[in-house]
């Protein structure tokens, strides 16, 4: 009596032959699978538009912040108070994280940077019962920054403003000039 050998995997793999599920070991059923058809829409389903719905209408800008541009423009007057020079109001909004309106001046000396510095901080405690929350720059004069939150304030010296030029970076920025 001859013993039929069993073919291994790869034996299998190489002769590339597809088996018939009877073949595999597994018994035929009998039993046609129906074919598959596409159901017919309800009576109240609607079709899909083919175009994406518009987009919901946006704001044209930041909203407006009446408080915060009133702050900078009295910054601005006392500068002009104190014979500040190219007094500059930037309104930053939706550009810029940390402030709405940026105030840029400049000062021909070292003392009269400070004395606008401390105009302005004076005149909006008193008047207005503001405090800066941060100040930075007072000790030299060359360049002051006065930090009222929703309004920033840059007092330089006329060469350090030329040299730094936070005017160019601003430069998308609408802008008011007062002097």
């Amino acid at each position: 009596m001859a013993l039929k050998k069993k073919k291994t995997s790869s034996q299998k793999a190489k002769s590339g032959a597809k088996k018939t599920p009877a073949a595999r070991g597994k018994k035929p059923t009998g039993k046609k699978l129906p074919a598959r058809r596409r159901l017919a829409p309800t009576k109240g389903a609607r079709k899909k538009s083919t175009l994406p719905a518009a987009p919901p209408e946006l704001p044209a800008g930041p909203p407006e912040n009446p408080r915060a541009k009133a702050l900078a423009h009295k910054i601005a007057q006392l500068l002009l108070d104190k014979k500040a020079s190219d007094v500059l109001v930037l309104d930053v909004r939706g550009m810029a994280s940390y402030a709405d309106y940026i105030v840029l001046a400049s000062g021909e000396s070292d003392r009269q940077v400070s004395a606008m510095a401390e105009n302005v901080h004076v005149k909006v405690k008193t008047e207005d019962g503001l405090h800066p929350t941060g100040t930075e720059g007072t000790e030299t004069g060359q360049w002051v920054l006065l930090d009222y939150g929703e309004v920033v304030a840059h007092l330089f010296l006329n060469d350090v403003r030329a040299f730094y030029d936070l005017e160019g970076l601003w430069a998308d920025a609408p802008r008011e000039k007062l002097s």
